[in-house]
Parts: structure tokens; C-alpha cells; sequence
């Protein structure tokens, strides 16, 4: 007899919004480096941090992965998502 886990994984599906902001952020910063730079010209390594850690846990998420451990499952959040792009706007705002 198979015995049945009660930490079963859910169901992972694709989730469009997170998929979509990835792909945004990709996009913009692909075509448009300057906006990860300071008025000097220089690279802005705090906002590109931001925007690619928003980047990498959008993509995570948008492609359906849902982590089993919980620090994993919370680092790969859209909450987390949420907080680098905030971070990334005060850092726009800012300089």
C-alpha cells in the first residue's frame, strides 16, 4: 500500500500576473540599461539588485514552481516580489 504524505506539494500552475511583470522587467532592462544607472552615468548596482532579485522571484513563481520548504516557498513569494520592487521604486525615487 502507498502510504499519502500530508505535506503534499499544491497544485502548481502557471500564474500570469507574476509571469508577466517578469517578463516586463526583462524587457525594460534589456532595452533600456539607463534606467539602471545614476545621473553620473554610472551603474545604480542597488537598483539593478532590486529589479533582477523582483525579476528572478516573479520568474520562479510565474512558471508554476512552488518551493516545499518554507523559507524557500517564502524567499519565492510574491510578497517578496512585492518588497524588491518597492525597494526598487524608493531607489528610482531617490536618486
Amino acid at each position: 500500500m502507498i502510504q499519502q504524505r500530508s505535506d503534499t506539494q499544491p497544485s502548481s500552475r502557471i500564474h500570469l500576473a507574476s509571469l508577466m511583470i517578469a517578463i516586463t522587467i526583462m524587457l525594460a532592462c534589456t532595452l533600456y540599461p539607463p534606467m539602471m544607472a545614476t545621473s553620473e552615468g554610472k551603474a545604480d548596482h542597488a537598483l539593478a539588485g532590486a529589479l533582477f532579485a523582483a525579476m528572478s522571484v516573479a520568474f520562479v513563481r510565474g512558471v508554476g514552481f512552488i518551493p516545499r520548504r518554507w523559507l524557500w516557498r517564502w524567499l519565492f513569494s510574491g510578497w517578496t516580489c512585492t518588497a524588491a520592487l518597492v525597494l526598487a521604486g524608493w531607489l528610482m525615487f531617490v536618486r
